[in-house]
């Protein structure tokens, strides 16, 4: 397990408590009869603390960012017949009753 499933792990622990007090804090509030105007300072640094911490963990624990090359061969689109596209608009689009009509592999407008 790594240190940063742990820290990931931290944080959620963090945001759940923080919600956990704020409930508590509101219902002693009622109890006082008092007006909510907001969760108190501990529980708000507690709130910002987890954030950072999850989102360094959801940074950190996938691993190492790669670069985007617009010419491998991966990134290419594969340019030729479309017939699944067409097939599956003409099976859905007339379900959502959009008013477009799919014949003979062209789109046009039902009017």
């Amino acid at each position: 397990m790594s240190v940063g499933f742990l820290i990931g792990g931290l944080g959620g622990l963090l945001l759940a408590h923080a919600a956990y007090a704020t409930v508590q804090y509101r219902g002693m509030l009622k109890i006082v009869e008092e007006e909510f105007s907001g969760p108190p300072i501990n529980v708000v640094l507690e709130l910002i603390l987890g954030l950072a911490f999850c989102m360094w963990a959801a940074l950190t624990v996938p691993g190492k960012f790669l670069s985007i090359l617009p010419d491998s061969e991966e990134n290419r689109m594969i340019q030729g017949n479309c017939t699944a596209l067409l097939w599956a608009a003409s099976h859905t689009l007339p379900a959502l009753s959009f008013g477009i009509l799919v014949k003979e592999g062209k789109l046009r407008a039902n009017v």
